[in-house]
């Protein structure tokens, strides 16, 4: 029986896209600020160069605007991006399913990759701890234990207190959201957000069990397992 309902958070509870198009508005009002170009301009440049490679988009735009720039500079606008507050939402599936699983008593937790202060803003922003009983970032473990390293797996079934086999993850990501199911017994469900990095190929072929397009399909699912 399922006890317990983990969640990635990028893709599969937001959007990705949404917490990007936050980093550079507030990077876009930064660099405004400094009266280099006029804030929509930018925040629009921006959005274009991460549209054709998501590679080293400030030092593109320093380029296209033909700025001189250091590395430092750069590095600055990274950290920036990395730790401004962003404005960001749940998908509107995602309350009414933690409501509900809450109503059921079902234990909830969310593991995360991504560097540890954009991930930590990210669910600040969202109060996302009213509404889980123990979040996992990655990152404040060691970068070598981001997904699909089983650490964060073991860390939060302990604190859940509950055993492998009764425990479901959802995630988005073939390349490491999946590939737990090879090591402990812990259903797998990818939910398809068409997100940032939906045509990642399967770590070694390890697929998910199940195939969800939302949460309230999940909440059908759930009813049927359990």
């Amino acid at each position: 029986m399922i006890k317990a309902v983990i969640f990635d958070l990028d893709d599969t509870l937001i959007s990705e896209r949404k917490y990007i198009e936050s980093g550079y508005k507030h990077i876009a009002s930064l660099l405004n600020f400094q009266g280099i170009g006029t804030q929509d301009n930018l925040y629009n440049m921006l959005l274009n160069l991460f549209e054709e490679s998501p590679v080293n988009v400030f030092n593109r735009l320093f380029d296209s605007l033909n700025l001189s720039y250091t590395a430092s500079d750069i590095r600055n606008l990274v950290n920036e991006y990395r730790t401004h507050f962003p404005t960001i939402n749940f998908f509107d599936d995602v309350i009414p399913c933690l409501n509900e699983l809450k109503k059921r008593e079902f234990k909830l937790g969310i593991i995360t990759d991504g560097y540890a202060s954009s991930q930590k803003a990210k669910l600040s922003s969202l109060s996302a701890r009213t509404y889980f009983n123990e979040i996992i970032v990655t990152d404040e473990l060691g970068r070598e234990y981001w997904k699909p390293h089983q650490k964060p797996f073991e860390i939060i079934r302990e604190k859940l207190q509950v055993e492998y086999e009764e425990m479901i993850y959802i995630g988005d990501n073939p390349e490491k959201d999946f590939y737990i199911s090879n090591i402990y017994p812990i259903k797998t469900i990818r939910i398809n957000r068409k997100g940032v990095y939906q045509n990642r190929e399967y770590m070694d072929g390890i697929k998910e069990h199940y195939s969800i397009e939302n949460l309230d399909s999940f909440l059908t699912l759930l009813h049927n397992l359990n």
